[in-house]
């Protein structure tokens, strides 16, 4: 499909996208402040094509939240999901307690834990490690998705170790890739006015750094729509784009759209009940896929902007859908609307419905099913496939220099 743009200074950033060149700073500045909401979208949907064809990937995941007791409570003042160990709301699961939560997957077709929580003043390590091998245990076919690097660099701290041993330690207990989160934006300006005790971006970077280079792959993320300015979303991409380009271990970005109720930062801005609007969901999914060139896959995070819009977004440069979800708590408790699940048929009937041609996948992006478009029969991959579609082994990668 040609790419159309009405915006003529984007006309330039079209023949780019057309001949598969890198975007600068300065181009991504550009898709961020044009009105042309339709051209950046058709200059992404054509980079996604390219990569992705009509293909959309979805998971079926399932969130576990151990504990919302953290140390931030008072800090991040964008997040309505922490608690102190005192307030109202406060909880820590027994081990016992997740594994009860966790055996939904026994009866469900459940190929991903998704693993994240506060930052526990008292939870050590070993209380994750024991998680992790229980899950493995009890489910082996499921992959573990655990613990952001802000966790992970908190864990670090308690123990008195590397946050690299503390990766060493997850990985030999069943963890194969991490979540996201916690990126927020880079920018110290920003981080120091909603988020002023985090971890600063030079280590969110650097303990995806390590984790890619022990074979973890890992998924970031922006969070927008609060105090950040165009520039800062743009040196934030660019950021990942670089460790990317580095290392290779990321495999998909997703745009993570602030909500402002039940938060302090809401309540600062005036913005309580109000939430990002769908043309800036639409524009950043559209510029990451366009800037984050290297990065194989975006994703949509239904439970925050509807499945209305993430079923737009398919055509904005998305192939990537968030999964089945099973019981989504952070999002939910900041005043998201959406429902805490969608079921494994739905979201193929969801995808199929924008003209797609449905795929599930695993943690690691292998293709576990197909779903052909006027047929609501799975299609098992054929054998010229070779089977699952794996991504190349990241340590050899990273050791070689060629990732």
């Amino acid at each position: 499909m040609p790419i159309t743009v009405s915006d003529p200074r984007l006309v330039p950033l079209a023949a780019k996208v057309e001949a598969g060149e890198r975007l600068s700073i300065d181009d991504g500045l550009m898709l961020f402040e044009t009105s042309d909401l339709l051209g950046v979208g058709s200059m992404a949907n054509a980079a996604n094509r390219r990569l992705n064809s009509d293909r959309v990937l979805f998971s079926a995941n399932q969130h576990i939240n151990p504990t919302n007791v953290c140390i931030l409570r008072k800090t991040c003042a964008f997040c309505s999901f922490a608690r102190t160990p005192k307030e109202d709301g406060a909880y820590v699961r027994t081990l016992e307690e997740v594994f009860l939560e966790a055996e939904v997957a026994s009866d469900a077709p459940t190929r991903e834990f998704h693993i994240v929580g506060g930052l526990h003043p008292k939870l050590r390590l070993s209380y994750y490690l024991e998680l992790f091998r229980g899950l493995k245990e009890r489910h082996p076919g499921v992959h573990i998705k655990a613990l952001t690097a802000v966790e992970i660099a908190h864990l670090a701290r308690i123990e008195k170790t590397s946050t690299r041993d503390v990766l060493v330690a997850m990985k030999d207990a069943g963890v194969v890739a991490l979540p996201g989160g916690g990126a927020e934006v880079f920018g110290p300006a920003v981080r120091a006015e909603i988020a002023d005790r985090k971890l600063m971006a030079d280590d969110w970077l650097r303990i995806h750094r390590e984790a890619h280079e022990l074979g973890i792959y890992s998924n970031c993320t922006m969070l927008y729509g609060h105090v950040e300015t165009m520039r800062d979303r743009i040196d934030h991409l660019a950021m990942l784009r670089e460790l990317q380009d580095e290392s290779g271990g990321f495999l998909t970005y997703i745009p993570l759209a602030y909500h402002p109720d039940n938060n302090e930062l809401g309540k600062e801005l005036g913005r309580v009940g109000t939430a990002t609007t769908g043309m800036d969901d639409l524009k950043n999914i559209a510029v990451g896929r366009l800037f984050l060139d290297n990065i194989p896959h975006v994703k949509t995070h239904w439970p925050m902007v509807t499945p209305f819009l993430s079923q737009i977004a398919l055509e904005f440069g998305c192939d990537d859908v968030e999964g089945t979800v099973v019981y989504e708590r952070v999002y939910h408790e900041a005043g998201a609307e959406t429902p805490m699940s969608m079921s494994y048929g739905a979201l193929v009937r969801f995808i199929k419905a924008a003209g797609k041609i449905p795929v599930e996948r695993n943690t690691l992006y292998e293709t576990m099913r197909t779903f052909d478009t006027d047929d609501s029969i799975p299609v098992e991959l054929n054998a010229a496939s070779g089977g699952a579609q794996s991504p190349p082994d990241l340590v050899q990668l990273v050791g070689t220099g060629r990732a």
